[in-house]
């Protein structure tokens, strides 16, 4: 089983394919929207709510333990699956839920 950090540390290496994959940091953002929409920390406020770590911690986990159940194996490009996990490292990242994780 993976923790937070390790998913954290996994996908943290896509973010270097921002710089020349705007539809991937697109699809990225509208997974970061749907997470935090999912964990409540979607709030009114103009600046989104910190997202709590335990609960994407436990968030991740999950989506992970669905992918191993289907026999996913991360491809190349991006899919739905390496998204979805690079929105969780991002998150993490963005708002410093793991200090222990940082660049």
């Amino acid at each position: 089983m993976f923790s937070l950090a390790e998913i954290s540390s996994a996908y943290r290496t896509r973010f270097a394919e921002f710089a020349f994959e705007p539809a991937f940091v697109a699809m990225v953002d509208q997974h970061v929207a749907d997470v935090r929409t999912r964990l409540g920390a979607d709030g009114p406020e103009l600046e989104p709510a910190t997202p709590d770590a335990e609960r994407l911690g436990d968030y991740a986990l999950g989506f992970l333990d669905a992918l191993t159940e289907i026999d996913w194996r991360e491809p190349v490009g991006h899919d739905y699956a390496v998204c979805r996990l690079t929105a969780i490292s991002w998150l993490v990242h963005a708002h410093d839920l793991l200090p222990e994780v940082r660049d």
